[in-house]
């Protein structure tokens, strides 16, 4: 594990969209374009409104979500909406957006059509960019989920599933994490330092059993956690 430690979330977001934003003009160089996948929540604030400032040829970007709540765009609970006001601003709004959400019979119907849509990546994604909750969940492998083990499952060649899990609080879309582990560059971004005990608490145990973990365990190149104390916290 490469951790990166910064004395404020500010920092951390300056330094991450550095280092997202290189990587993505490296792939367009090798590639003719690029990928990245973001998560949502209020944690990468900061840091979209950073990366929608870095030069470079947003046309050539696919970008996508890691997980999605099952709610519109209108909705504030979204996170491509999170994702359209502060990472698609400037010229960031070159980039070709491929939603997880669609309006649908069921999350299970919306996860079919998503999952299509990812025919549009160019995969390996160069850059996957991870949350994680307190409850050691990332993506929306949430540890009470009914089908934790079917998006987990490191051999399926489904991109998209479908999450019901009560500590949701609705239903999910998420990549399944063989498209996450494979990713080029795999960046797991968390603040506070609850946070910070709960992935050492994970990375310590002798068996992965959160759901960090095993995604962590299963990436194919080395994962970097870019941390810093919360914006309530003293450095």
């Amino acid at each position: 594990m490469d951790w990166r430690e910064f004395a404020t979330p500010q920092e951390l977001a300056e330094a991450q969209a550095d280092a997202v934003a290189e990587a993505l003009r490296q792939a367009i160089a090798e590639r003719g374009g690029a990928t990245l996948a973001v998560s949502g929540g209020t944690t990468p604030v900061r840091f979209f409104r950073a990366l929608s400032t870095r030069a470079l040829d947003w046309s050539k970007v696919a970008l996508t979500l890691v997980d999605e709540r099952y709610a519109p765009p209108s909705s504030d609970r979204s996170n491509e909406r999170l994702v359209r006001e502060n990472l698609l601003q400037g010229a960031a709004a070159d980039s070709h957006l491929i939603a997880l959400y669609s309006e649908a019979d069921s999350v299970e119907a919306a996860a079919q059509r998503a999952d299509l849509r990812m025919l549009e990546i160019l995969f390996p994604i160069d850059v996957v960019v991870l949350g994680m909750g307190t409850d050691g969940h990332t993506a929306s492998f949430f540890p009470d989920a009914e089908n934790l083990d079917e998006p987990l499952d490191p051999l399926t060649r489904q991109a998209v599933f479908a999450v019901h899990a009560g500590s949701a609080g609705e239903p999910r879309l998420t990549l399944a994490l063989p498209r996450i582990a494979s990713a080029r560059m795999l960046l797991l971004h968390i603040e506070g330092r609850a946070k910070r005990d709960v992935l050492e608490a994970a990375l310590a145990e002798p068996e992965a059993r959160l759901p960090v973990r095993r995604v962590l365990d299963a990436a194919e190149t080395k994962p970097i956690v870019y941390w810093a104390p919360s914006q309530e916290e003293k450095p």
